[in-house]
């Protein structure tokens, strides 16, 4: 029987939600028995809540199950369809950090993301993941090869070729109607190699120290390189030193996604020593992805909660707009804007909401004179990997509907979102021609750099 609505009111949910460790090295991590009962367990919960219902697909499939079931409870679902929520559930925390009343210190102590996560992680070391989620999430590999001179002319013609979409929604199981990525052999780390700002450390305020060590991301290095260039003018615009992390590897997000938790642990083991040695150096990091700024918020500290390192790392990164705005507090931040950029609808990245910093972005470009900032807190539905596979993809569109509506109704000058996916996601749902800006890129624009 569904959990009773009123026992919300116990002491624990009125309290500040708090996010336990996971123990994913324990062999009862991975029971699969135990990982069931705990499923039946959370899924009866949401199953008398259904507060979630418009977050994501999850929790439809899972309220869809029970109420076609024989007995419309939980009980009355088989076991084996489980997956079918699980696969919905792209880790976006929303749940967890906006909607559910029985998160921890709450006695029923749910985290249905990182229930998810564990599930996940059981199925991914049974073997059972499909070959081309394996190559999806392997941003490095995959950016690597599509970036080869010659070979990226290719890549990217295919990606817009029509029988050749076809031919890989039957082969590989990406639908046709995706927008997918463009890669370029011109990087980041290709453009900026080898330069070092000529500015001086600003003067630290706050939790700012005056210099900026850019994490590029693998989307900012091979997909939209011009986000990090837009990022860079912007910050030696406000006389802050910036120099790229010396070597890189996927963050690690996609594979988390995947339930690959081994390797998330090599990618950490890659990132983290470099990032940890900057921030001794005295460097703040930043990043202009949030996915990739929420892994090392928020990710790596609970998967490595004994890792100084990951710790160090956590407490020194940040959103590009989130450290604008701390040193803006401090009156730091230059605001000698020369161009007004009218009405922008902005889409607010789930993965930046759940970050706990505000609406950053927002306060930020509603600084520049006689600009309008409609901000849209709804999902767009991509998830990095998730819109573009096949079974998915229609899904995916359905979410990213109510977004697109609000960007139509907004009738602005440019729509924009933090992640350069969900603009894309945005931008295939509005079929009209229209493109995102990346807020940076507006910002860069306000400023006439």
């Amino acid at each position: 029987m569904a959990a009773p609505i009123e026992d919300s009111r116990r002491e624990g949910s009125l309290k500040a939600p708090t996010r336990h460790a996971l123990d994913w090295r324990q062999p009862s991590f991975y029971d699969e028995a135990a990982l069931e009962k705990e499923l039946g367990r959370v899924f009866d919960v949401c199953h008398g809540c259904r507060r979630c219902v418009s977050l994501c697909n999850a929790f439809p499939t899972l309220f869809d199950l029970v109420d076609e079931s024989p007995t419309m409870e939980v009980d009355g679902v088989k076991k084996e369809d489980y997956g079918k929520v699980v696969d919905h559930c792209y880790l976006c925390d929303l749940c967890f950090l906006t909607k559910c009343p029985y998160v921890p210190p709450h006695d029923w102590n749910i985290d249905f993301p990182h229930l998810m996560l564990r599930a996940k992680a059981v199925k991914f070391k049974k073997g059972d993941v499909r070959a081309r989620d394996k190559f999806l999430a392997s941003t490095d590999l995959v950016g690597r090869l599509a970036g080869i001179p010659v070979v990226v002319q290719t890549v990217n013609a295919a990606n817009r070729s029509k029988p050749v979409r076809k031919l890989m929604d039957k082969m590989l199981g990406v639908h046709p109607d995706a927008l997918l990525p463009e890669y370029h052999s011109n990087t980041l780390r290709k453009r900026v190699a080898g330069r070092r700002s000529e500015n001086r450390a600003a003067e630290p305020v706050g939790r700012t120290r005056g210099k900026v060590a850019l994490f590029a991301t693998c989307y900012g290095n091979y997909n939209e390189p011009h986000i990090g260039e837009d990022l860079i003018a912007v910050l030696e615009h406000n006389g802050i030193p910036v120099v790229l992390a010396e070597k890189e590897r996927c963050c690690g997000m996609p594979k988390l996604e995947l339930g690959d938790l081994e390797a998330v642990e090599r990618a950490k083991e890659a990132n983290i020593p470099v990032l940890a040695k900057l921030v001794d150096d005295g460097y703040d990091i930043v990043a202009p992805v949030p996915s990739c700024v929420l892994m090392f918020k928020q990710e790596l500290p609970l998967l490595f909660p004994d890792d100084p390192d990951v710790q160090r790392v956590k407490n020194a990164i940040f959103d590009p707009f989130e450290y604008l705005m701390l040193r803006h507090k401090e009156g730091k931040l230059r605001t000698d804007f020369r161009n007004s950029l009218g009405t922008i609808a902005y889409h607010v990245a789930c993965h930046l909401r759940v970050q706990n910093i505000g609406l950053k972005t927002r306060d930020l470009l509603s600084l520049v004179p006689d600009t309008k900032i409609e901000a849209i807190e709804r999902c767009s539905g991509h998830d990095g990997t998730y819109a573009v596979k096949s079974e998915f993809h229609k899904v995916s569109m359905k979410i990213c509907k109510p977004v697109v509506g609000r960007v139509q109704a907004a009738q602005a000058s440019h729509y924009a979102s933090d992640c350069p996916m969900a603009g894309h996601q945005i931008e295939n749902g509005l079929g009209d021609g229209r493109r995102p800006e990346h807020p940076l890129s507006l910002l860069r624009q306000a400023y006439g750099i």
